[in-house]
Formats: structure tokens, C-alpha cells, sequence
């Protein structure tokens, strides 16, 4: 059985710890590979190779640096089909939505790759008397990033390039669910040129987790997943000294107006809430109806929808979902569903029993839509990261607005109307880090910062474009005087510039 191993200064390492977990095909259930997960001696390995190769890095003009960026965009979009392929056989979403994947996280090379633009600093002469101040951004040292099996590819492109880009090395510990992109990623950077060391890959669970959080040797952690691991990450990297960005999970809602487009707004739940077989931190999961004439006519448009849905092996481009990553994960959406009847929400498709010739071991579930969820509700309140759709019915906007709000999770939500005093006040009053006006998951571009709020985010940083800049660099400012024969004497009080 193939063994996906580790990536250290530049190579591919066996795994010492003799532990492994078992890597899955969906679309199949069966079990092509495994991976080693690392001891805390392994990660201190992946450390010391990224502190050594630190300095030079970290010197190397930032021209240069954006070199090696320009050169692994070129190499990654040639051999896409493959990295989409790879995703797709260990994660199941369509080769599409893999594709897709891809795209968002190239958007983040290219934006990396502007970084001697971007590292620019700020000049102000004579602040006094022949005095002058200058500000830079300077390399923060060894970065890692944690990140989460629903993006095996987009999430890390989402820490990395920049943080190289801006002169640290970088740690990636990905998800053991579907761990071999990572190893792909580092391929295609060391065939851009990237030195020994800069970027390692480390394979694991917790333990490796919990050694990359209190290593001394690691500067900062960037991670993506549930919110009970993000509160985790957050408090125990803090407590070690570390800057930490930790995204949480998510309940993204979708309000719709009496005037929306309803075609438009089926359209957008179509694709928000069972892409991916809803195994997105933005997929849309809640649609608020505002008045039950809207809420009848989008049930309506809604289930022969998702009756219709294309279930099937994410290798044939013509479904529309693909399985669940694991058998765990089908098992708890299907308790959800069970939840959510028992709770007394009205059950329109269930998508459960889905069984497909030639792919019985598979991970499917087919989509499945309630109807007057309440708030108090389980279905409501918990992320469950599958394709299950909540409709909630309000009585007016100020109701669906209040539902945004009052949900403990702000990661994204959107509006849909003709509205453009609803869609404004919307878009200033949601207490939600990404907002949508007429779009269903409102994920920024690159050269724009992604993040939510309250238990989505841990942290005070969000990830990529300039905010990304900021969270993989720390501030210098320089003041200097140069002897010009002026002589004031020594000065004991607070300086000032006079």
C-alpha cells in the first residue's frame, strides 16, 4: 500500500513514528493509501530545516522572491488537471469544483506575486530637525499553517505565497483526510525554485498539532477549520507566544426578499447549499424567506431542484455532487436529519438512502431540504458541514435581519432583492465579516482579506490580500539623525520633536 509521506528540506521523508491513518476514496470507500503522522521529533525536524533556511530567505530581495512565485503560478496551471484529479480522488467533490478550488487559490499566487509592490514602507523626512522616519515590513521567521480537508489545496494557497513571499519559511500540516496536494504543492515549488527548506510538509493528528502550537521555534499559525479546534489553536498558540489566525466554522444565512428574483435566489441555494455536497465554510445553509408567500413559492422552486440533483463520482463532470469525505461524515449528517424531524421541522427531501450501482461503499447522500426550522433549533444553530438547506420563515426584514445577527457564528451571508435601501442597510447592519448583496457566497478576492466574525474567527487578523500581508510581517520604524556639527546638549524629558 502507498504511504504518503512527509516533505522536509526539500524531500520526501519517511514517517518515523510508526503511526499511519488510512486515506479513503469516497467515491468508493475503499483504501488506496495511508499517511504517516508525525511525532513531535518530526515536526521539530520540519523547525529546524525552516530556521536554517530562514536567514537566506528572508535576505533574498523580495524581486526574487515574487520570481519563484511568477514561476510555480506558470507550473501549477499547467499540470492543474492533475492536482484537480488528486483532489477529487481523496476528497470526492467534482473535478469542476476541484478545478474551481484550484483558480481561487492561484488568485492568491498572483497576488503574492506583486509582492515588492506590496512590501513597500513609508518615508517621512525631516519629522524634525534633520531628523527622518522610515517604516518596514520585515519577515516574521517560521510560519505554519493547519488547514482542513473541504479545501486541500485553495486553504494553503491561501497562507503560504504570501507568507514565502514576504520572507519566512512555512511549516503546512494538512488534513490526513486528504493529505497528498500538499505534496503536489511542494513539488511544483521546488520545481519553481524554491530553496531547501522554505516550504516542508508535516503529516498528522493532534500530536503533531499540539507540537507545532507550543515549538518555540514557530512564529505564527494560521489555521481553518471547526470552531471548537479554532478557540483551541487560538488560546493555546497565543498562550506560546504566537500570532495566531484561527477560522472557525460557520451557519452562512441567505435572507430573501418578497421582491428577489426567486429564480435567481433557487439558482444561487442550488449552488450554495449542495456544491461540495455542502462540505463548505460558506456554503449557505440557512434561507430566511421573509413572509410565507415568499417562503411557499421558493420551497416550490427548490425541491424538484434538488430531487434532480446529479449524485455520483466526482471523476464524472456531469454530476453535480460528489460523496462526503468519510463514512463519519455521512454518518452525521444523517443523524442530523434525524435531529431535525425529531425537532419537529418539516422534512421536504430527504436525501438520505442513496445507493448507486458499482459505488455501494461510496459516501453519498443526496440533498435534503427542511422547511419552518425555528431558531432554537439544532439544525439551526450547528454547523453540519453537508447538503442539508434550512428554510426559516420571518415575518419582515427586521426579523430576518435579527436572525443574522443573533446566530453566534458571522462568517458570510448574503441578501437577495431589488431593493437598493434593503440591500444597503443590509450590507452596514449584518454583524457578519462577508456580506452578499445578490450573491450567494461572497468570498473576497486575493487582493481583498477573507474572514469572518464573533465565533468564526479567532483572532484579530484575517487571511490573504493586504491583511495577509500584515499578519506575515511585523513592523519596524526607523528614526535617524545624522551628525550635522548641531549640538544641543543631553535632553532628560520625554523626546519631541521640536
Amino acid at each position: 500500500m502507498e504511504t504518503v509521506q512527509h516533505y522536509v528540506n526539500g524531500k520526501k521523508i519517511d514517517g518515523r513514528s510508526g503511526r499511519f491513518a488510512p486515506v479513503f476514496n469516497p467515491a468508493t470507500g475503499e483504501q488506496p493509501r495511508q499517511v504517516a503522522l508525525a511525532a513531535a521529533s518530526e515536526v521539530d525536524q520540519a523547525v529546524s530545516a525552516a530556521r536554517e533556511a530562514l536567514p537566506g530567505w528572508a535576505n533574498t530581495p523580495p524581486l526574487r522572491r515574487a520570481r519563484v512565485m511568477f514561476k510555480f503560478n506558470e507550473l501549477l496551471n499547467q499540470h492543474r488537471k492533475e492536482l484537480a484529479e488528486i483532489i477529487t480522488d481523496e476528497h470526492g467533490k467534482t473535478l469542476p469544483d476541484a478545478d474551481g478550488e484550484i483558480t481561487r487559490g492561484l488568485e492568491v499566487v498572483e497576488f503574492a506575486c506583486g509582492i515588492p509592490q506590496l512590501l513597500k514602507g513609508e518615508f517621512t523626512e525631516n519629522v524634525g530637525t534633520m531628523v527622518d522616519s522610515y517604516s518596514t515590513r520585515q519577515p516574521l521567521g517560521v510560519c505554519a499553517g493547519i488547514t482542513p480537508f473541504n479545501f486541500p489545496a485553495m486553504v494553503p494557497m491561501w497562507m503560504f505565497p504570501i507568507a514565502i513571499a514576504c520572507g519566512n519559511t512555512f511549516i503546512l500540516k494538512p488534513s490526513e483526510r486528504d493529505p497528498s496536494a500538499a505534496l503536489f504543492l511542494a513539488d511544483m515549488l521546488s520545481q519553481a525554485g524554491l530553496p531547501p527548506g522554505v516550504f516542508n510538509v508535516v503529516h498528522g493528528d493532534k500530536e503533531a498539532v499540539d507540537a507545532i502550537l507550543t515549538h518555540p521555534g514557530i512564529a505564527s499559525v494560521s489555521f481553518v477549520g471547526s470552531t471548537p479546534i479554532a478557540e483551541y489553536i487560538y488560546t493555546t498558540g497565543t498562550a506560546n507566544h504566537k500570532r495566531v489566525q484561527a477560522l472557525g466554522g460557520a451557519k452562512n444565512h441567505m435572507v430573501v426578499m418578497p421582491d428577489a428574483d426567486l429564480d435567481q435566489a433557487t439558482d444561487a441555494l442550488m449552488g450554495a447549499g449542495y456544491g461540495s455536497a455542502g462540505q463548505r465554510c460558506m456554503a449557505i445553509s440557512v434561507a430566511v424567506a421573509v413572509g410565507d408567500e415568499t417562503a411557499d413559492s421558493l420551497v416550490g422552486k427548490l425541491v424538484p431542484r434538488i430531487q434532480a440533483l446529479k449524485v455520483g463520482p466526482g471523476t464524472d463532470s456531469d454530476n453535480d455532487m460528489g460523496p462526503l469525505v468519510t463514512k463519519d461524515a455521512l454518518q452525521r449528517v444523517s443523524n442530523y436529519i434525524d435531529v431535525g424531524r425529531e425537532e419537529g421541522a418539516e422534512l421536504v427531501v430527504d436525501g438520505r438512502g442513496l445507493s448507486l450501482q458499482g459505488y455501494e461503499n461510496g459516501y453519498y447522500i443526496g440533498g435534503s431540504l427542511f422547511d419552518r426550522v425555528k431558531s432554537d433549533m439544532r439544525i439551526y444553530k450547528e454547523e453540519i458541514f453537508g447538503p442539508v438547506l434550512s428554510v426559516v420563515r420571518a415575518n419582515d426584514y427586521d426579523e430576518a435581519l435579527g436572525l443574522v445577527n443573533d446566530h453566534e457564528y458571522g462568517n458570510g451571508t448574503a441578501i437577495f432583492t431589488r431593493d437598493g435601501d434593503a440591500a444597503r442597510d443590509f450590507s452596514a447592519r449584518a454583524q457578519i465579516g462577508m456580506v452578499g448583496v445578490n450573491v450567494p457566497i461572497p468570498v473576497p478576492v486575493a487582493y481583498h482579506s477573507f474572514g469572518g466574525w464573533k465565533r468564526s474567527l479567532f483572532g484579530d487578523i484575517h487571511m490573504h490580500g493586504p491583511e495577509g500581508v500584515r499578519f506575515f510581517t511585523k513592523l519596524k520604524t526607523v528614526t535617524a539623525r545624522w551628525p550635522t556639527g548641531i549640538r544641543g546638549g543631553a535632553e532628560f524629558v520625554m523626546p519631541t520633536m521640536k
